[in-house]
């Protein structure tokens, strides 16, 4: 067994108007970072020809 190894995780998550990382040592999240589409918001959801030109 490996004693006083750090272990990190790269969690990566996306879809059609967000997307999401997130590093994570231990089980301490070292940085979590979350990217939208805006102009979806007003219209309570994804517009695909919006999506498209973004």
């Amino acid at each position: 067994m490996i004693k006083n190894k750090s272990i990190y995780i790269l969690g990566i998550e996306s879809s059609c108007d967000d997307t999401s990382a997130a590093v994570i040592c231990n089980g301490k999240i070292l940085s979590n970072v979350v990217a939208n589409q805006e102009i979806h918001a007003k219209y309570g959801g994804v517009v695909p020809e919006l999506a498209s030109r973004a």
